[in-house]
């Protein structure tokens, strides 16, 4: 059956479980239990022919994915055939930046003298997970989907994804070597990972998906846009928070870049989704969602022990589920949580880039002519009508 475990495979739940706090274990278990049921009822009746259902026999619906679909035209960009992926393309592509743009000068201040233990605890603990989950995207992006999808317009967005990743990975790595300055707390940041129950929580979910050969391209679709789109929004949050007390302005700054950068790439997998003709099941793509907010809010919990003024974890779980719920609709499922954005310091703020900063952004910060030509090719209310954002009410 395809629910038991190899012996390989019990070991390393084995070796993963012992680094888990009690109720960690407890939430991961159950979490993984609803997916197990769900996932093995979407499956019923689809064995191999010798009544088997091996774990090297994964689902095959390349031959009726178009995406996935071996072609031969792929070396050669032109003719565009997939209007709406090119345009996100070129809108990544207008929206470049590097981390010598960042000014961390005045930041040291508000970290030294202006932010309590509690919020530099809180604060160091985000960027310890941005500083590791990049690289873990694009692992997914170069081991998995890269190889995967056939169409070139894709490939062009997931090649561009990548050096942002990239990027956004220097950057985090930059912010800890700017506010830490003890070599063994900075060291302890850097491999959060292994030293973080809660970030390795995370980080263990994510490359489970990368390693499994029995899930399909569309499962592994949602659960990428979950790390994206959930993982990350909590942490994206917590940084606003500081920008509307007018505090760290280089790390905002970077945050406002990162947090419409990841938007889109959120966005591109719900559009990729979109495409696809066999999807998983709308129990299964809620099953995934839930499991990612259910880890999410955990990291939450123990990266915010202590209340602080204007936000809590409370709060902070409240927001979670109001993205998980926006994250579903975009995937063509009904919400599950229902609930408010509890922040109005995000009521203003969206991963399109709705602040002040972005309006005056044409000039300094979009490549000139980029997203010009692409109005040339088709109007852009085709992007804007896939937007994935984190703060609007429906």
């Amino acid at each position: 059956m395809e629910h038991e475990l190899t012996p390989s495979k019990k070991v390393a739940e084995g070796i993963f479980e012992l680094n888990l706090t009690k109720e960690e274990l407890e939430a991961a278990k159950n979490a993984k239990e609803t997916f197990i049921k769900l996932k093995i009822k979407s499956r019923k009746n689809k064995t191999d022919t010798n009544g088997s259902d091996s774990e090297e026999n994964a689902p095959n619906v390349m031959e009726e994915e178009p995406l996935l679909m071996e072609n031969k035209k792929r070396f050669v960009l032109f003719p565009i055939k997939y209007h709406e992926i090119w345009q996100m393309y070129k809108k990544a592509e207008a929206s470049f930046w590097t981390t010598e743009e960042i000014d961390l000068s005045k930041d040291l201040r508000d970290w030294d003298k202006k932010l309590n233990d509690d919020e530099r605890f809180f604060i160091s603990h985000v960027l310890a997970f941005f500083a590791a989950s990049d690289g873990i995207v694009n692992e997914n992006l170069l081991e998995r989907f890269s190889n995967e999808v056939q169409v070139p317009e894709a490939r062009c967005f997931y090649g561009f994804q990548i050096m942002m990743e990239n990027i956004h990975s220097e950057t985090y790595s930059l912010l800890i070597e700017t506010y830490i300055r003890d070599p063994d707390q900075k060291k302890f940041l850097f491999d959060a990972i292994e030293t973080i129950p809660s970030i390795k929580l995370k980080a263990e979910w994510a490359l489970r998906w990368i390693a499994d050969k029995r899930s399909t391209f569309a499962e592994r679709l949602v659960a990428f846009a979950a790390v994206e789109g959930i993982f990350f929004s909590g942490s994206f949050a917590s940084i606003f928070w500081l920008k509307k007390r007018g505090l760290m302005p280089g790390l905002t700054f970077s945050n406002e870049l990162i947090s419409r950068d990841e938007g889109l790439h959120t966005d591109f997998a719900c559009l990729l989704f979109s495409y696809l003709r066999k999807r998983p099941s709308k129990e299964t793509i809620q099953a995934i969602i839930v499991e990612a907010v259910n880890i999410e809010q955990d990291f939450l919990t123990s990266s915010l022990p202590c209340p602080l003024l204007g936000i809590n974890s409370r709060l902070m779980k409240q927001y979670i589920e109001f993205v998980a719920d926006r994250l579903l609709v975009a995937l063509g499922n009904n919400k599950y949580y229902n609930v408010t954005n509890p922040f109005d310091f995000m009521e203003n703020i969206s991963l399109q880039g709705k602040t002040n900063f972005f309006e005056k952004r044409v000039s300094d910060y979009q490549k000139s002519g980029v997203m010009a030509s692409i109005r040339k090719q088709g109007d852009l209310e085709l992007i804007d009508g896939h937007v994935f954002t984190v703060d609007e009410e429906f």
